[in-house]
């Protein structure tokens, strides 16, 4: 396997990139938009790059669980979950969340007016375009990620996935 990075990223005009001054809902609907003009058949996508307001500056990754715990109502929040059990000794039941939809659906609608960059994950690893894919793979597992920005001369220059890099392991095998 001589496959370098460049082989198998995803270019970064082809992957979902947004501002880190977007609120959540914002970033929800620019995410859908940007996958719907490319590929109608293609899901959510699990994550997106944050950057500045050029998209000169890489800030960090988004993922569909970051957009998640921003719009987690308060006492479902994993902080205030453990303070109520050691105050009470009592689990927070998630269905809670049905008794009042209504009451739900507004404060979500209020939480996703918070900031990306406030529930947004920093990038903890980045690779270079000529690296070879096992690179790519130690780096993964090295730092539990499944996508790994791909950068030219410090410019990001598109993403590598944990598909992409499983693809040409299963060439190998």
């Amino acid at each position: 396997m001589k496959t370098t990075v460049k082989d198998i990223m995803v270019p970064v005009d082809q992957y979902p990139c947004i501002p880190d001054t977007l609120n959540i809902g914002d970033a929800v609907i620019e995410m859908t938009v940007q996958i719907r003009m490319r590929d109608k058949g293609m899901q959510f996508p699990r994550v997106a790059l944050v950057f500045d307001d050029d998209f000169n500056d890489l800030r960090g990754m988004l993922r569909r669980r970051d957009i998640m715990r921003g719009l987690e109502p308060r006492f479902l929040m994993t902080g205030s979950l453990d303070y109520a059990r050691k105050l009470f000794e009592i689990d927070v039941d998630p269905n809670l969340s049905e008794l009042s939809y209504d009451k739900m659906r507004k404060g979500m609608r209020k939480r996703a007016k918070r900031l990306v960059k406030e529930v947004m994950r920093p990038i903890r690893a980045t690779i270079g375009h000529d690296d070879h894919v096992i690179h790519a793979m130690c780096a993964m597992v090295d730092q539990d990620t499944s996508l790994l920005p791909v950068l030219d001369n410090s410019n990001v220059v598109g993403v590598v996935r944990s598909v992409d890099v499983m693809r040409e392991i299963a060439l190998v095998l």
